[in-house]
């Protein structure tokens, strides 16, 4: 089993993954309160450092890339200097910018979240997340169309920041579908119902209930069961990898089902916990992993990350190290 692990992470470094989705810039202000304003009772923060990090579907290729993946992102960002750092900052990291169009129709989105002493105090959102427009459509959909028939996988991933949209899911699905490459995807509610024909769904409890406006009881294996047959049917998708927070998460093919209690960690930050768990159950789909395996190591690398503060990005060889460790 360990030589199998080994092997896996091995062939992820030979894997090229499209990503198509929300991307944005995730701010962080960290400082000290020493004081309440007089002006308001609130508390005053002086500053100690300013940060710019890779956020929503920047840093599921940001996972990617730590898992040795090469990855290409299909986005969308504004023609102002926050969506011109994004994109430096995108291949600093080494990920391939070429799908990504620059509009003069939206702002780049950007989520600046303040921190004192560990704790996060407010969090400031700058974004528009209405539809795209016919333009940015015609111009992602061409990007997207001609940068999947070079990869190993696509991964949707859907912060309804209106950047995804149905005409771009179909296309893209049916092309990928003709040309046998799994498409998974990381759904939210406005396009919930698009996502059709899919290899792997992974919505979590909260995108689940919304989506299928069902109710659930995270604890009982049957719903949930019964809860990934309904998106299989509703959907016609292969497979559903549904997160469910402090109750693990389980993964259903229509043939076998399997549920895995969370892990217990140290949790400093939920944040990006998802975007974890979407890329390493792309890649172990992509090379071939069993559904447990790939729940296995998608549920151990979600609860990794959680033990950072902020958005982070897994640490491949700390993966690989514990996964070893709990097999043993």
């Amino acid at each position: 089993m360990q030589e199998n692990l080994v092997q896996l992470f091995e062939r992820m470094n030979h894997l090229k993954v499209l990503v198509i989705g929300d991307v944005m810039a995730d701010a962080y202000i960290r400082g000290k309160v020493e004081r309440i304003s007089p002006e308001a009772p609130v508390p005053v923060i002086n500053t100690r450092s300013r940060e710019i990090r890779l956020g929503g579907a920047a840093n599921v290729a940001l996972n990617l890339k730590a898992l040795g993946a090469e990855v290409i992102l299909c986005a969308l960002v504004g023609n102002d200097a926050q969506g011109m750092e994004l994109i430096q900052l995108i291949e600093k990291e080494g990920i391939n910018s070429n799908g990504v169009v620059v509009s003069s129709e939206r702002p780049t989105t950007i989520k600046t979240r303040v921190i004192a002493g560990g704790q996060h105090l407010l969090r400031i959102d700058d974004e528009n997340d209405a539809p795209t427009t016919t333009n940015e459509q015609e111009l992602l959909l061409k990007k997207a169309l001609e940068l999947v028939q070079n990869v190993d996988a696509v991964i949707f991933e859907d912060y309804d920041k209106g950047v995804i949209f149905k005409e771009l899911i179909a296309e893209v699905t049916n092309l990928a579908n003709e040309l046998k490459i799994p498409v998974t995807v990381d759904p939210k509610k406005r396009n919930f119902l698009h996502y059709k024909n899919v290899n792997l769904f992974k919505p979590n409890l909260k995108e689940l209930k919304e989506g299928l406006k069902l109710e659930l009881n995270p604890k009982d294996k049957a719903e949930i069961e019964v809860s990934c047959q309904q998106v299989m049917s509703d959907l016609g998708v292969k497979g559903v990898l549904l997160t469910l927070s402090e109750n693990g998460m389980a993964i259903y093919s229509g043939k076998s089902f399997f549920h895995i209690p969370a892990m217990p960690r140290d949790i400093a930050d939920v944040s990006g916990a998802g975007d974890t768990v979407i890329s390493v159950a792309t890649l172990c789909l992509a090379a071939g992993c069993v559904l447990e395996q790939t729940l296995f190591l998608a549920n151990l690398a979600g609860g990794l990350v959680c033990e950072y503060s902020g958005v982070v990005p897994i640490k491949k060889a700390q993966l690989l190290k514990e996964a070893i460790k709990h097999i043993s």
